[in-house]
């Protein structure tokens, strides 16, 4: 039986040998393309070739790309674990091969069948294929192209005709499309194939008739009202599901019985104590309907999520309440409920299965292996983050039904589950199963009510409608922003961009010196000038591989000659500061150590931000040693070394850096200054002393094991000394002009300490005095101490006072206390536990109604509550309501 890691170099081989090219994969976290967070599908690293902005040779290439679908029209995420054939998964690889212009239709028919039946000895009769059968609205026919070339290798009975939603292939509303052909695969037993004839099973949902293979026609390009038109270079892009093959080959019943998954899936066994019992769902959307079934769920759950998270940490996303880092930080968190809920792990877990996943998949996936420290950290902190959050949102729970039962009620608001979702990550699922338990159900239909509204709400804040390209010129653009910053230049197309009811233009013209952001640096502003007018450029994008420019206002002759005029001043503050974090890269490196890797950066005009793999705090000594050596390197005025169109591997050999996570091409800019050298696409300073100067003024942490340095250069650096020196001789006025400033700030922060200390023992003897005034004015009633008062009190005094009355009264206690500050009402509850166990009162109940009185609500322990309001004038009514609700 052939191993995955055997089944890929397989493929990839097999396509060597036809004259491709094995390219690597790449990263699976897209962060130059502002229509995509994550790679879906093997083709997007060649978007920009496919839309003919890019360089296509080498025109064959193969590859095995890891792909992340969890969001929008490619969601796999609610399936993962639960779905009839236990083949949907959120990070897959996809196994491809391309033709850029080369061969189309017929040798990539030939190709498939040669691999599948000749290379893996799969059975012809077991295969079936699908075409596209047109669509009349489109004007297009049959695909009887395809269909011919299929008849070379199969029976007609096993050319099955497929809609448009399974065989019209398009990367979006508008762009590249065309028909594909799947290949599916019949692993039913005779009997059953017998009984029902394959070909009626094709894209029925049968867990055992599959796809296993997409290979996509490009030849149209859609347009915004629907049109289509012929692709100017036809594109084989062929997909095949490397999970779904392995489980063939192999012959299981289910992805998470190969050897992709079963040993992850063994050491989950081994840490939880649980036995995975290779069950399928049997309830209705795919959920367990016994502990076995749920247990095997949360396990492949697991397994399938912890390929998920390591592999985006490794490309450089981590988790966070933003974007692509949230969808990382949902996926974790998802795996982590389910193992808390059904596999009993109350601690983190997941971050001890990293070893066996590197393991399995390191040789093929280097990154892994680099990166495992940090993967393992940044996961364990999100784990044990999550689980707080977890316990927190089960107090919150408990309290809603506690609520529940005091009113008489059994089912839990839905609005009140939503707060629980949206505040405190606390999933649905989770609330419904722990409210079950306790004899409560969930209005799930206003549950998702809110979820639409909200969902709603999102949509309209991020709805971009971008208008067709119109097309001026024939041509592509030419970036010369590395030797210019104003150059002549003519408007290739344009088009009209609106979002938020707001509305700009996108411009892409034939030459450009205009950088667009990428890599962390702002892109550039300035202006086009022709003779007539003046337009803004407020804005530069990086768009499938090139600049557009982004105006308010169209120029009014589209057809003019125009001067492209980059703002230099801002360019020149970006420039120095990106110079900048190469040096401090570098810098970093020599204090830290090697493992210091940039992990994220921002650069623009104003400021600079450096995120770093360091494993604890950047001590006050290490951050002025590097300091001291970016500053040492700016003084030497290191002029920029450039080399562009490097090969890769002479850019290596020339100690380049490059950053994991990063889509490289076959040839490299490398950028050198003195002893820092890196691949770069960026604008730089000319030379190191055009910094000027480097000030760090912040770091922090991002996530564990990353740190963030915040830093300033140049003019910035100027106008910050200028304002500390305003602040220092505004400080010595208001201490007479001091020459020690040091020595009496140090005595008047000693004598305001020996100050708050004697407000402090002041403060305790009036609360002593207050509670002894209370307990020695309790009234007796049925044999239970009643203390109550109002008094003009602080709030900490307040928790004070009704604490030593306690102590002073343990036993048979209800104490009240009211008091007002700043206006402020506050009313504070504490009863003797013989009071909340022999009595069941519980403090927390009792103070959420009384404080209906002063405009205000709180809660707290049974024994213990406090509750603030806005309405002083009922502060003595809310108390006298408290004894009456106890009802002694």
């Amino acid at each position: 039986m052939m191993t995955a890691n055997e089944i890929r170099d397989s493929y990839l081989k097999f396509f060597e040998s036809k004259g491709h090219v094995i390219v690597p994969s790449a990263p699976m976290v897209i962060k130059d393309d502002p229509t995509l967070m994550f790679t879906n599908a093997g083709m997007n690293q060649w978007k920009d070739i496919i839309l003919g902005t890019k360089d296509p040779e080498p025109r064959r290439r193969t590859d095995s790309q890891k792909c992340l679908r969890v969001s929008g029209k490619h969601n796999d995420l609610e399936e993962v674990g639960r779905d009839a054939a236990l083949s949907h998964h959120t990070m897959f690889e996809m196994l491809g091969n391309w033709s850029f212009g080369d061969y189309f239709k017929e040798e990539a028919i030939d190709y498939a069948y040669e691999y599948l039946v000749n290379v893996l000895y799969l059975d012809p009769k077991d295969l079936y294929v699908s075409v596209f059968e047109g669509d009349e609205s489109e004007g297009i026919t049959r695909d009887d192209e395809a269909a011919s070339y299929w008849e070379k290798h199969f029976p007609k009975n096993h050319i099955v005709n497929g809609n448009k939603h399974d065989n019209f292939w398009e990367m979006g509303d508008t762009g590249p499309c065309g028909p594909c052909s799947e290949i599916h695969i019949d692993f039913r037993s005779e009997e059953e194939k017998a009984q029902v004839p394959g070909e009626e099973l094709v894209n029925k949902d049968h867990p055992q008739v599959i796809e296993i293979w997409n290979i996509v026609f490009m030849q149209f390009n859609r347009k915004s009202d629907g049109s289509l038109d012929p692709l100017k270079m036809q594109v084989i892009d062929t997909g095949m599901g490397f999970e779904r093959l392995v489980r063939l080959m192999q012959g299981k019943t289910s992805n998470y019985d190969t050897d992709i998954f079963a040993p992850v899936i063994a050491e989950i066994e081994k840490i939880s104590g649980k036995k995975y019992n290779h069950t399928f769902p049997e309830g209705d959307n795919g959920e367990g309907v016994n502990e076995e079934q749920k247990v095997d769920i949360a396990m492949r759950v697991v397994a399938d999520h912890l390929r998920a998270v390591a592999f985006s940490i490794a490309d450089g996303q981590l988790p966070s309440n933003a974007k692509a880092g949230y969808v990382i930080r949902r996926i974790l968190r998802r795996a982590v409920r389910y193992a808390y809920t059904f596999l009993g792990q109350k601690e983190a877990f997941m971050y001890k299965l990293l070893n066996v996943l590197v393991r399995e998949m390191g040789a093929a996936y280097p990154e892994l292996t680099a990166q495992r420290e940090l993967i393992g950290r940044v996961m364990k902190e999100e784990e044990d983050s999550f689980l707080r959050t977890l316990e927190k949102g089960i107090m919150l729970l408990n309290g809603a039904m506690d609520e529940l039962k005091a009113h008489g009620q059994t089912q839990l608001d839905g609005k009140e589950a939503f707060r629980l979702f949206d505040t405190y990550g606390f999933p649905l699922d989770l609330t419904e199963l722990i409210c079950a338990e306790n004899g409560y159900t969930v209005d799930e239909k206003q549950f998702n009510e809110e979820m639409a509204q909200q969902k709603a709400r999102a949509r309209n804040a991020a709805a971009v409608e971008n208008g067709d390209w119109e097309i001026l010129r024939e041509g592509e653009q030419e970036f010369v922003g590395y030797d210019y910053t104003e150059y002549e230049c003519h408007i290739l197309r344009y088009r009209k961009v609106t979002q938020k009811k707001n509305s700009f233009y996108e411009l892409v013209l034939d030459h450009t010196p205009f950088y667009g952001e990428m890599g962390g640096q702002v892109g550039d502003q300035g202006v086009l000038v022709s003779e007539e007018e003046t337009i803004n450029v407020i804005d530069t994008k990086r768009e499938n591989n090139q600049s557009v420019h982004i105006v308010k206002e169209l120029p009014k002759n589209l057809e003019a000659d125009f001067m492209a005029c980059v703002d230099t001043e801002k360019r020149d503050a970006s420039a120095a500061n990106h110079t900048a974090t190469h040096l401090l890269d570098y810098a970093l490196k020599q204090v830290l150590g090697e493992h210091a890797e940039q992990k994220g950066s921002y650069v623009s005009p104003d400021t600079l931000r450096f995120d770093v793999s360091h494993f604890q705090k950047i001590t006050d000594e290490e951050l002025r040693q590097v300091e001291k050596l970016v500053n040492e390197m700016i003084r030497k005025d290191y002029p920029m070394d450039e080399h562009r169109d490097t090969p890769m591997e002479e850019a290596k050999k020339m100690g380049a850096v490059a950053l994991f996570g990063e889509k490289y091409g076959d040839k490299v800019r490398v950028v050198r200054f003195g002893p820092s050298c890196e691949f770069c696409g960026g604008i730089h300073a000319t030379s190191t002393g055009r910094i000027g100067f480097f000030k760090i003024v912040g770091e922090s942490s991002v996530a564990a094991g990353v740190r963030r340095i915040e830093a300033m250069t140049g003019e910035t650096c100027e106008n910050a000394i200028y304002a500390l020196e305003d602040t220092l001789r505004d400080l010595r006025t208001m201490f007479n002009n001091a020459k020690d400033l040091k020595a009496i700030l140090a005595k008047f922060v000693e004598e305001n300490d020996h100050m708050k200390k004697e407000l402090e023992s002041f403060r305790a003897q009036a609360v002593s005095r207050a509670a002894k005034n209370m307990v020695e004015r309790a009234e007796t009633v049925n044999g239970v101490h009643v203390v109550t008062s109002v008094l003009p009190i602080d709030p900490a005094s307040a928790k004070d006072i009704v604490f030593k009355v306690r102590e002073a009264l343990p036993e048979k206690l209800v104490c009240v206390l009211g008091s007002v500050h700043d206006e402020r009402p506050l009313l504070s509850i504490m009863l003797s536990d013989d009071m909340v166990k022999d009595h069941s009162l519980n403090a927390g109940q009792i103070i959420r109604e009384a404080a209906k009185l002063i405009q205000g609500g709180g809660g707290g322990q049974p024994h213990y509550a406090q509750a603030g309001g806005k309405n002083a004038d009922g502060i003595r009514s809310a108390v006298d309501k408290v004894i009456e609700l106890i009802s002694l």
